[in-house]
């Protein structure tokens, strides 16, 4: 789970929106299925995925 968000820190750091957005795409399930085995909260996970989802969204404009 960290890894992958990593990779889509990474991603979004490049400044390529394709590439962010890719990445995002990947995570979000990894993140669910962390909530699913109750790793992390589903808030937490909540979290994460909208804090991501704004920082891609900010290099599509």
């Amino acid at each position: 789970m960290r890894t992958a968000l990593k990779r889509t820190l990474s991603a979004i750091g490049t400044g390529d929106y394709d590439q962010a957005s890719t990445a995002y795409k990947a995570v979000v399930p990894v993140l669910d299925k962390a909530v699913s085995h109750g790793i992390i909260s589903k808030n937490k996970a909540a979290r994460h995925k909208s804090r991501l989802n704004s920082k891609v969204k900010a290099l599509q404009s």
